[in-house]
């Protein structure tokens, strides 16, 4: 339960730390007319990063619950038997670090308005993270041939139930990632790519703070 209330901790940290960050600047009252309304929102809480702070909310909650019945369920019963945890993943896990930093460097690409750096680094990002991906399916394949099965026992269950359901988070961040990319492809701008790379790089960002829980949870258990 403490690695769970510490993620918890961290968690909140980082949504608090988001959007401090970005309304510490922000002067509502200059931005307002003589006519506007007081209770007009800052601009840096626009829907999106509202949305995505909603979303990760909610994702830190379903991590946070399964992380809890992972280590109930460790205490419960003698036919817990923990796996050696493939080596492959810490490979992987430096894919994952090299695509949440390319994406951090088209995120500053986009403010600079250099679509040239913002093309290659989203390239980059989503690189990174299609090997990582399919890195942990050839984690997930070892395991299998060497006999270490899902139904086996509880801790392969909750191994793959924890990566999967991570790995589950990336597709959908990729998806977002394609949208974004089909429009750089389009013609769009760096300005008007500005949005939606900056939440592509802060839900990266969340995912490989997750995973580096995930993973030093199985490490240590």
């Amino acid at each position: 339960m403490t690695v769970t209330l510490v993620f918890l901790a961290v968690m909140m940290a980082l949504f608090g730390g988001w959007l401090f960050s970005h309304s510490i600047n922000v002067r509502p009252w200059e931005a307002q007319g003589a006519g506007a309304p007081r209770s007009q929102l800052p601009p840096a809480l626009t829907a999106p990063r509202v949305g995505l702070a909603v979303f990760l909310a909610v994702a830190t909650s379903l991590f946070a619950l399964t992380i809890s019945a992972y280590l109930m369920r460790q205490e419960m019963g003698h036919d817990w038997r923990s796996l050696a945890v493939p080596g492959l993943l810490w490979w992987n896990s430096v894919c994952l670090v090299l695509g949440s930093v390319a994406l951090q460097s088209a995120w500053q690409a986009a403010r600079r308005d250099n679509a040239a750096r913002l093309r290659r680094d989203l390239l980059l990002g989503g690189g990174f993270t299609i090997v990582f991906i399919l890195g942990q399916a050839l984690a997930w394949w070892q395991l299998q041939a060497r006999g270490i099965y899902l139904a086996a026992n509880p801790a392969n269950a909750f191994f793959f139930l924890l990566t999967a359901l991570h790995v589950l988070h990336l597709l959908g961040g990729l998806f977002a990632w394609s949208r974004s990319l089909f429009r750089l492809q389009r013609g769009a701008t760096p300005r008007e790519m500005l949005p939606s790379v900056e939440l592509c790089a802060l839900y990266w960002h969340f995912l490989l703070l997750v995973w580096g829980v995930l993973f030093a949870l199985l490490l240590t258990t």
